[in-house]
């Protein structure tokens, strides 16, 4: 069996420390594809190139047996912060 969700998740968590973090595993179980939307503090300062560097330097035992990764989003906290207010308020309209 290949990578599981949990074994993402728990890489990410441990050396990001993401506020908010989903992954979803879009291979139908076979844990060869995932799709990732991290909010971590450690994205401060760093530029969306770097940002992805560091998902998949996080994920490097993992990425020998992950065939796709689709880092959706790379936020930091503020950032995150000003998307959810921003969703309210169109979603308010």
């Amino acid at each position: 069996m290949g990578v599981t969700k949990e074994q993402v998740e728990s890489s990410l968590k441990a050396k990001l420390s993401p506020s908010h973090l989903e992954v979803s595993d879009t291979s139908g179980g076979c844990g060869a594809s995932f799709v990732v939307e991290i909010v971590s503090e450690q994205f401060d300062g760093k530029r969306l190139l770097e940002r992805h560097r560091m998902v998949n330097a996080a994920l490097e035992e993992e990425m020998k047996e992950i065939h796709a990764l689709s880092i959706k989003k790379t936020l930091t906290p503020e950032q995150w912060k000003q998307q959810q207010e921003f969703n309210q308020s169109n979603s308010a309209a």
